[in-house]
């Protein structure tokens, strides 16, 4: 499975859902808000900009917005709400592409990082950020926390989320630190709709080292957008990394 071949026109049209899952005002209101606070009134750039589920409000609350995005079917999905005058995009990957002047906020939701199947593309996704950074700008990441510890000896697959529409599960190759994420989605008959995504999961500890190579310094950590705090059994997390100031 390549990455580039995983968001084609189908799944591009399935997802947004207008105010439910990650569209649901409780999950997408926070994020917004956490976002403009931390842009200071200055531009943001999303990397893996999608169809716009996070840009389009936040560019609407008043932060002006671009995006980097590698699939062209989103970028048009996102097209059907925000002209490229609005929310302009740069197509290209999101750890080597470059879009045109600074920023103060770089932020990257909803565990797109782990997109990238190696350390080294991780790493120089990090450093794309500082680049495109004025000092002092920060680069939000929004991840997930490998369930390792869910995992039963000799098991390989951790279920993370059954219902009677769907059931989320995940495949974990603890060697490459490799993991497939499996999504069932059943119509009300005996069989299921089935989408899969490869990621490579990276630790928390290994996220901020990441960060210290390009530059940055750990700001906070918080379980969600909320700002809970991050404890042992948080499944994911919110970090904020900044560059230093100028003397």
């Amino acid at each position: 499975m390549q990455q580039t071949n995983l968001w084609d026109a189908a799944v591009a049209r399935r997802y947004d859902t207008p105010g439910s899952g990650m569209f649901a005002p409780e999950v997408l209101t926070p994020t917004v808000e956490r976002l403009a606070e931390l842009a200071e009134g200055g531009a943001a750039l999303e990397f893996a900009i999608g169809t716009g589920r996070v840009a389009v409000p936040l560019a609407e609350r008043g932060v002006p917005v671009t995006g980097i995005e590698l699939s062209g079917l989103m970028v048009e999905q996102l097209r059907t709400k925000a002209d490229e005058a609005t929310v302009p995009v740069v197509m290209g990957d999101m750890a080597t592409t470059l879009a045109p002047g600074a920023y103060r906020l770089v932020y990257l939701v909803y565990n797109t990082i782990s997109n990238l199947l190696t350390q080294a593309e991780q790493v120089e996704c990090f450093r794309n950020a500082a680049r495109h950074l004025a000092p002092g700008g920060r680069f939000v990441i929004e991840l997930w926390v490998p369930e390792l510890r869910t995992l039963p000896p000799g098991a390989s697959a951790t279920v993370w989320h059954t219902d009677a529409e769907y059931i989320g599960l995940d495949t974990y190759d603890v060697l490459t630190q490799r993991v497939v994420s499996h999504h069932f989605h059943f119509d009300g008959g005996e069989e299921a709709r089935l989408h899969r995504s490869p990621h490579r999961y990276i630790w928390p500890a290994e996220l901020d080292l990441m960060a210290q190579l390009a530059g940055f310094e750990r700001e906070s950590r918080h379980a969600d957008w909320q700002g809970t705090e991050f404890t042992a059994e948080s499944r994911s997390h919110v970090s904020v990394y900044r560059l230093p100031s100028e003397p």
